[in-house]
């Protein structure tokens, strides 16, 4: 059984909104964090009470070992939202985010207690794979990655000591979304928001759109100006079509 300090370990309510309709998981990308959700979080207050999801590895769970499977992480992020099943919840992830916001929703569906909507960016369809190994990578090479795609702050690869806390749970990151496979004929039964940057090398415009066949509900696809981390630059407009979205969401569930 999940007690309410286990849930606590998983989850961050940076504004709480107990009034509001509606609650959005937010599920950060490689080597991210539950911090990354602050703005996502004060925009969205007090209409959307945002819950962003820490993974095992990092900031404040920095002892603990991460975990490198998108089945570990699932798992966990599924015991810690259920005791919070009691208000309409959508879910909202970047990358492998995206990935887990998609694994959620398949677990908590099975349960009865299924989101009324998930918003998936930056990743290819679940059914959609490439051959990656950067997982496997020196650190160097994994670093290169990460820099190439604006992956983190700026000066945050300068730094030797946050570069140490770091790899740790980017590589387990990175080993856990290469390895993923989704199951065969996986659908959620809600509808689907898909946000991609038009210049993502990650995900095509193609791969996006393959997102339609992983649910029996509607499927929109919406393409920003910008590489993989397209919604920093454009943070204003993509928190505003998250915003009109829910919106819609909780119109069409009352």
């Amino acid at each position: 059984m999940t007690t309410e300090t286990d849930s606590s370990r998983w989850i961050r309510c940076f504004r709480p909104a107990p009034e509001a309709p509606l609650r959005l998981a937010c599920f950060p990308h490689a080597g991210g964090s539950a911090g990354y959700f602050h703005p996502v979080a004060r925009a969205l207050a007090p209409e959307v009470e945002v819950l962003a999801v820490q993974y095992p590895g990092r900031q404040d769970r920095y002892r603990e070992p991460c975990l490198e499977s998108v089945a570990e992480l699932a798992d966990g992020a599924v015991a810690a939202l259920r005791p919070r099943a009691g208000r309409p919840l959508a879910l909202f992830g970047h990358s492998l985010g995206a990935v887990l916001a998609f694994e959620v929703a398949l677990r908590l569906s099975r349960e009865g207690v299924g989101p009324v909507g998930l918003i998936v960016s930056g990743r290819r369809a679940p059914s959609r794979y490439r051959d990656e190994s950067l997982h496997q990578a020196s650190d160097s090479r994994l670093l290169g990655e990460i820099d190439r795609l604006s992956g983190t702050a700026a000066g945050v690869l300068d730094e030797p000591e946050l570069v140490r806390m770091l790899l740790p749970a980017l590589r387990a990151d990175y080993r856990a979304v290469e390895r993923y496979r989704s199951r065969p004929g996986a659908v959620v039964p809600c509808p689907v928001l898909v946000l991609t940057g038009d210049q993502d090398p990650l995900t095509s415009l193609d791969e996006a759109r393959d997102w339609k066949a992983h649910t029996t509900g509607d499927c929109t696809v919406e393409a920003f100006p910008g590489g993989h981390f397209y919604l920093n630059d454009q943070a204003p407009q993509v928190i505003s079509r998250i915003a009109g979205h829910l919106r819609g969401l909780v119109a069409g569930g009352s």
